[in-house]
Parts: structure tokens; sequence; C-alpha cells
């Protein structure tokens, strides 16, 4: 039951919680801008809000 009282003290939980922290940014990069294909699809999505919609109303 120490290493219970290991995750309540906060200056051992704090930088557990950074790298923890760091390790998902760094995954979410590799995965975003890992494969071309998929960078590539995804820098597309950015101009999505600026391309103007037709709509048609049907009344």
């Amino acid at each position: 039951m120490e290493w219970l009282h290991w995750f309540t003290s906060f200056e051992n939980t704090k930088p557990l919680a950074l790298v923890i922290f760091f390790t998902l940014f760094c995954g979410i990069l590799f995965y975003v801008y890992g494969s071309r294909k998929r960078s590539e699809r995804l820098e597309s999505y950015k101009n999505i809000p600026l391309q103007d919609d037709e709509i048609e109303f049907k009344g």
C-alpha cells in the first residue's frame, strides 16, 4: 500500500502527469504528421470554414 501513498503526494504526481501528457502529445503529433497522405488530407480540412456553400431554398 506504500505505492498508493506515493500517488497522493503532489511532488510525485505532477512530474508523472507531465510525462504522461507529453507522451500523449507526441503520439498525437506522430499520428497526424506521420503519414504524408494523412497529413495532406488533414491540411486540406483547414480551409473548410472559408468555403462558401450555395444554399438552395425550396419553397
